[in-house]
Order: structure tokens, then sequence, then C-alpha cells
């Protein structure tokens, strides 16, 4: 994995999926509009977490094959969270133009997911 980082947090894609973690949690927290719909705040949770755990767990596997399938699992928890944030907007637990913002994040981070699985199927 040395071609790409020495550790995961030299990423560029794991530390943006850091940001999105952190932002899913301070705009879906136990003060936000949305903060007792438990079922919704566990899952939009859940998935950020997602992101940036299988970006650190697949370098971390020091297999390109595995390398490149779990930060594709990452990939689909992108694209979760963007789904979510619509639901989010539709129920008022978000305003739209952070929504947005947001979704314009996790579409950044999926395709920055989707080039370096690019490279590691080319090596």
């Amino acid at each position: 994995m040395s071609d790409f980082a020495e550790q995961f947090e030299d990423l560029r894609i794991w530390q943006e999926a850091r940001v999105q973690a952190g932002d899913v949690y301070r705009d879906f927290g136990s003060d936000s509009p949305g903060a007792r719909d438990f079922g919704f705040r566990d899952q939009i949770q859940r998935a950020a977490v997602s992101v940036m755990n299988n970006i650190a767990e697949g370098f971390e596997r020091h297999s390109p094959k595995e390398f490149a399938h779990l930060p594709g699992v990452a990939k689909g928890s992108c694209g979760e969270i963007c789904s979510m944030l619509y639901l989010a907007e539709d129920l008022g637990y978000i305003n739209p133009d952070l929504a947005n913002e947001r979704r314009q994040r996790s579409l950044g981070l999926s395709r920055g997911i989707e080039a370096l699985n690019k490279k590691l199927r080319a090596n």
C-alpha cells in the first residue's frame, strides 16, 4: 500500500470521510430537530462511520484485492448518506442548503474512492 500512503490516515479520502462523519454526528446529534427519530439518526451515523472505517480496514488488510473491496463498501455507504440526506430534508431535520452541501461533499468523497479503486485495479 506504500504506493498510495504509509498509513490510512494519510489517505485524502479517509480524511474527508472523517470530516463527513463529524458533520453527520453534529447535524443529527441529540439537540437536532430529528434527535428523537432514533432509527434515522442511528442509520445515518452508522453509514458515516462505515465510510471511514471501511477505508481504514481495507488499507490495513495489506491486500490489494481487499483494499479495493472495502473502499467499495465505503462508496456504497456514501450513497446511503446522500439518500438519507434527502429524507432528512423532506422531514425538516436539516435545511435544504445544508443538505445539498452535505450531499455534494459525500458525492465528492464517493468520486475520490472510485478514483482510488481505479488506481488499485490498474496495479
